[in-house]
C-alpha cells in the first residue's frame, strides 16, 4: 500500500453528536467490561478515536497557517476553536472513568503509568465551568496570528513580510539594516492597542480559568498542563540563576566582540543579527537547491533518517517557502492516523533557513520514528524534551554543513555554536517575563513592557536601542509568539539547548555513539518524563548542579581554540 501524500490526505470535520455518542458507547462498555483484555480493547479504541480526531486537527491548522485569509481554512479552524473545549470535555470525562475503573491496574501495565499520570493531570487542568474561556482564548491567539501573518512592512519602495524582512535586518549597509529594524518595530507601535489588548484578555482570563479550578497562579495550573511532572518553577529559577551567573557574563564577551568584527563603536539592536562584516553565512542556493542537499545529508547521516527523509519527500510533508498571508515561524506536527509529521517553515534566504530545517526535522524525525506506540500521549514527549531533538539534530548534522554552505562551512559552525550560547539569555529573559507575568496578573501593558525592559537589562546588558522607539518602551516581547500562544513554552528551549550541546560535544569524539542516544530518545517518544529521557540518552539533567557551566564554558573554550580571530576584543 502506497504511502498518501499531505495534499490527498482527506480531510472531515468531526460531527459533535458522534463523537458524544461513540465516547458514550466507550463509557458503557468499560463499565460493563468482565475481563482485563475488554478493558484494555476499550482504552485501545479510545486511543484510536482520540487520534483521529487530533489528526482531522492537525490537519485543519496546516491548511489555516499555510494561508490565513483562506475563507475555508479559516472556517475550519474557527470550528476547533470553538468546539475544541467540548470535544475536550468528552475525552476528560473518558479520562476520568479510566482512573476510576477497577482495571486501572491492567490499563497501567498495559499503557504505562505514565499514561495514567498524564490522565490525571489533565482532569485538573479541564471542567466544562473554563469552557467559555478557552473559545475566548483560541479566539485571542487566532487574532494575534493574523495580524502578525498580515504584516506588510514598506522599506525601500519594496513590501515585506515579518519572515521575508529578515534578509535586510542583516543587510551589510547599516542604513539597511536601521531602515528594516525601525519599519519592523513601527509595526509594533503602529498596531500597539491592538497588541495590548489581545494580551491583556488572555492573561486576564488564564488567570481566572487557574483560579475556576482552584489553582492559586495560572503558573502552577500551567506546568501541570505542561506535563512538568519531575520539576518545578523552583528548579527553573536555579537554572535561570546559573544562566545569569555563568552565561550573560560570557555572552557579553561575545558580544563585544562581534562588535569589533564589524567595526564598530557601539552594537546596537540593528547590528545584533549580523555577525561578519563580510555577512552572515548563507546558504549559496534556492528552496529546491536547499532541499536537494537535504535529501543527500539525510541519505548519509542514517539508514534511519533516510527512510525519514525519503518519506518527507515522497508525501510532499513540508512546506517551507515564505508566502504572503502565510503564518510566521516555523513548527512541526504530525498527522498520527497516517504516521506522517509535517514540516512548516518560512525561507528567507537567511542563515536561518539551514537551521529551521534540521531543527523541524529533528521533531519530524522523532515523531516519525514514535508513530507506532499507539498513545496519543506517547507521540510526542513534554516540550523541553521534544526540543532535545530539533537542537540535537542542528548539531548531529554538522559534518554535512559543507553542501549548503561551501567555503563559508567554518563561518557556519562558529556562527551556529557561537548562537546557542547567545540564545541561552534571551530564552531565560522570555521565562522570567512569563513567570512575572502571571504573578501580576493585574498589571497594566505599560508595567509590563517596563518589566520587560528589566528582563534585558538582566539577561541582555549590551543591547543598546536608542533611536527604536517600541524597543525603548519594551515592546520587543511582543513579536515572540510563544507568550501570546504558548504561555510558559520558551525554558524549554534553554533547557534542550544545554541537552544538545552536550551531544555537540559528544558527537565531536564519538559520532556514532552520539547518534546511538538520539537514536534511542527519539525511539522513546513521550512514553516517560523529561529527566528519564535524558537519563535513556546518557545525557546529563540540566538542573544538575555544574551542568550548564561546564558545557557553556567548553563551548566557549572551543570557540577560542579553533576562531580566535573571531573572539578578538572580548
Amino acid at each position: 500500500m502506497s504511502t498518501p501524500t499531505f495534499t490527498s490526505l482527506p480531510y472531515q470535520r468531526p460531527v459533535l453528536s458522534e463523537l458524544a455518542q461513540k465516547h458514550a458507547e466507550l463509557t458503557q462498555r468499560l463499565s460493563q467490561a468482565n475481563s482485563d483484555a475488554d478493558a484494555v480493547a476499550v482504552v485501545r479504541d479510545w486511543n484510536v478515536l482520540r487520534i483521529h480526531v487530533s489528526t482531522m486537527g492537525s490537519l485543519a491548522e496546516v491548511h489555516f497557517t499555510q494561508n490565513v485569509v483562506d475563507v475555508a481554512a479559516k472556517e475550519e479552524k474557527l470550528f476547533y476553536d470553538l468546539n475544541g473545549p467540548s470535544i475536550a470535555e468528552l475525552d476528560i470525562a473518558f479520562a476520568r472513568s479510566i482512573l476510576q475503573s477497577p482495571f486501572r491496574g491492567v490499563i497501567a501495565a498495559t499503557f504505562g503509568e505514565l499514561f495514567l499520570t498524564r490522565l490525571h493531570n489533565a482532569s485538573l487542568t479541564f471542567e466544562p465551568s473554563i469552557k467559555d474561556l478557552l473559545v475566548h482564548e483560541s479566539e485571542l491567539c487566532r487574532k494575534y496570528n493574523e495580524l502578525t501573518a498580515s504584516a506588510q512592512i514598506e522599506v525601500g519602495g519594496e513590501t515585506y513580510n515579518l519572515s521575508t524582512i529578515g534578509r535586510l535586518l542583516i543587510d551589510l549597509d547599516r542604513s539597511t539594516r536601521e531602515a528594516a529594524h525601525k519599519a519592523m518595530y513601527q509595526f509594533l507601535t503602529n498596531h500597539a492597542t491592538e497588541l495590548d489588548s489581545i494580551f491583556d484578555e488572555l492573561v486576564k482570563l488564564r488567570h481566572e480559568k487557574a483560579q475556576r479550578l482552584g489553582f492559586p497562579t495560572y503558573t502552577e495550573f500551567r506546568y501541570v498542563e505542561f506535563g512538568r511532572v519531575d520539576y518545578n518553577a523552583d528548579h527553573v529559577e536555579r537554572f535561570r540563576a546559573q544562566v545569569r551567573e555563568h552565561v550573560v557574563p560570557l555572552v557579553s564577551k561575545l558580544r563585544e566582540a562581534q562588535k569589533h568584527r564589524l567595526g564598530l563603536d557601539v552594537l546596537t539592536i540593528a547590528d545584533e543579527k549580523l555577525q561578519f562584516k563580510d555577512g552572515n553565512p548563507v546558504a549559496a542556493g534556492d528552496h529546491d537547491w536547499i532541499v536537494e542537499r537535504a535529501h543527500r545529508m539525510y541519505s548519509e547521516l542514517s539508514g534511519e533518517t533516510n527512510e525519514f527523509f525519503q518519506l518527507m519527500l515522497d508525501a510532499d510533508l513540508m512546506d517551507l517557502k515564505s508566502r504572503d498571508n502565510k503564518a510566521t515561524g516555523g513548527y512541526c506536527t504530525s498527522f498520527s492516523s497516517y504516521g506522517l509529521p509535517f514540516i512548516f517553515a518560512n525561507f528567507n534566504k537567511t542563515t536561518h533557513d539551514i537551521e529551521v530545517l534540521t531543527h523541524e526535522a529533528g521533531h519530524a524525525f522523532q515523531a516519525y520514528r514514535s508513530r507506532n506506540l499507539q498513545v496519543p500521549e506517547y507521540f510526542w514527549p513534554t516540550a523541553e524534551a521534544c526540543e532535545i531533538h530539533s537542537m540535537g539534530m542542528e548539531f548531529l548534522t554538522w559534518p554535512w554543513m559543507n553542501l549548503f554552505f561551501g567555503e563559508q562551512t567554518d563561518k557556519f559552525r562558529f556562527y551556529h555554536l557561537q548562537g546557542a550560547l547567545l540564545f541561552l539569555p534571551y530564552g531565560c529573559a522570555v521565562d522570567h517575563f512569563q513567570h512575572w507575568i502571571y504573578a501580576n496578573p493585574t498589571a497594566t501593558p505599560a508595567e509590563r513592557n517596563a518589566a520587560w525592559l528589566e528582563m534585558e537589562r538582566t539577561y541582555l546588558p549590551w543591547r543598546s536601542a536608542d533611536g527604536y522607539p517600541a524597543v525603548e518602551e519594551g515592546r520587543t516581547w511582543q513579536f515572540q509568539r510563544h507568550i501570546y500562544e504558548s504561555p510558559f513554552y520558551y525554558i524549554d528551549y534553554a533547557l534542550a539547548q544545554t541537552c544538545a550541546l552536550q551531544y555537540w560535544k559528544w558527537s565531536e569524539s564519538d559520532r556514532t555513539a552520539a547518534f546511538a542516544s538520539y537514536l534511542k530518545i527519539c525511539d522513546v517518544g513521550g512514553s516517560k518524563p523529561f529527566l528519564d529521557i535524558v537519563s535513556v540518552g546518557g545525557l546529563t539533567s540540566p538542573f544538575e548542579s555544574g551542568c550548564l557551566k561546564d558545557i557553556v564554558e567548553y563551548s566557549y573554550q572551543w570557540l577560542g581554540e579553533n576562531y580566535p580571530s573571531e573572539l578578538a576584543g572580548s
